[in-house]
């Protein structure tokens, strides 16, 4: 079809020639750099969780260690290692609470900026939002959980001999 195309615009117009580009082709060529960044936004996402994991099971190990000698009268006295683990997370998801309270506005704003940018936008909805919230109380209890159980599971006598 397209050689026919050809051969009937060289017969109107001597000297010319046909040039012609597919409407999907434009479109991909189009969309090619949103791939990337695409890419790319995993990627650094990716770190970023990892980062903030770090962080967090950093700030984890540095409050069990600071509150050793709580966490050993407190089993003396026959707290459960349940009740331990739920004391330190307990009080580093309020931090991940705070955090995702201030991120979801600003998150909300940029996507609404980025998909001003498109002629069709995606229907989006609010538990989108809800589900990354979970996500990241999730990955944060897992990961302060982790140092908690540790904290919890240290024999009472160590930490009290040293008084």
């Amino acid at each position: 079809a397209i050689a026919r195309l050809q051969q009937l615009y060289a017969a109107y117009n001597p000297g010319f020639t046909l040039d012609y580009t597919f409407l999907d082709a434009d479109y991909q060529a189009q969309y090619v750099a949103e791939g990337q960044v695409a890419v790319l936004a995993r990627y650094f996402a990716g770190l970023a969780i990892l980062i903030s994991a770090l962080g967090l099971l950093g700030l984890a190990a540095f409050t069990a260690e600071r509150r050793r000698k709580e966490i050993g009268i407190r089993k003396a006295l026959g707290a459960s290692e349940l009740g331990i683990v739920w004391l330190l997370t307990g009080s580093l998801t309020w931090l991940v609470v705070v955090a995702i309270v201030l991120a979801l506005p600003l998150s909300y704003l940029l996507l609404q900026r980025w998909l001003e940018g498109f002629a069709y936008r995606v229907a989006w909805q609010w538990w989108y939002f809800a589900a990354a919230g979970m996500g990241a109380l999730l990955i944060a209890w897992l990961t302060v959980s982790v140092q908690a159980w540790r904290a919890a599971r240290r024999n009472p006598v160590l930490s009290l001999r040293a008084e």
